[in-house]
């Protein structure tokens, strides 16, 4: 599939008014169960693992029983494990829980290609010839992305973001910069509009060449 090339100035570079995508990686027709297995295992990939606390039966005490059952003015405790006592077990203490799924290489290729194609197939992909800014202005840059209209976008770039767009975009919120590297699947849905450098759409083919 062809898809036109943008610049910040808003014409074509060097006269190549379009580029050459790979179908089998932006042509790709999505399907949402693939996707939810993508997202889920990579919003599952980042919860952090409870360390697990000492209950009852845990805390190393004797079970003998420390005083008479009647009489001695206290409540009938049978052991010094019970939770009311200084250094007992903890009363339904946070248990260790496993937050690390896995899922197959293939399909998580599978969906990354899939959310690619989604923004190609919704309009909302656009392929910037140069991510380079002038002076590294935020200024310029939001008058640049006004005319993208998008209320949230994620730009990719090459092997790393371009130093004067990393700059400029650093205090807009509604663009999100991550190299090629960083593609995920979550993200990429997340953005109303997805932005790739020339380098992003070489580094991101390059990845599924095998």
């Amino acid at each position: 599939m062809k898809i036109q090339v943008s610049t910040f100035e808003g014409d074509c570079a060097n006269g190549a008014a379009e580029i050459e995508l790979r179908d089998d990686v932006f042509g790709l027709e999505p399907r949402a169960d693939i996707l939810h297995r993508v997202i889920t295992w990579q919003l599952e990939k980042r919860r952090g693992t409870a360390r697990g606390t000492r209950e009852r039966a845990d805390v190393a005490r004797t079970g003998k029983k420390f005083g008479r059952q009647k009489g001695g003015g206290t409540a009938r405790h049978g052991d010094r494990r019970a939770p009311v006592f200084i250094g007992g077990g903890k009363a339904h203490g946070a248990r260790v829980r496993d937050f690390n799924p896995s899922l197959n290489k293939k399909i998580r290729a599978l969906g990354l290609k899939m959310a690619l194609s989604a923004k190609a197939k919704d309009g909302k992909l656009i392929v910037m010839d140069s991510l380079a800014i002038d002076g590294g202005k935020t200024a310029a840059l939001a008058k640049s992305f006004q005319s993208i209209g998008a209320k949230h976008a994620l730009v990719i770039d090459g092997d790393v973001v371009e130093p004067s767009f990393a700059l400029a975009a650093g205090n807009i919120h509604a663009i999100d910069v991550l190299p090629a590297m960083g593609a995920n699947v979550y993200d990429i849905l997340k953005a109303d509009t997805l932005v790739l450098s020339r380098a992003a759409v070489e580094k991101l083919e390059a990845r599924f060449n095998g």
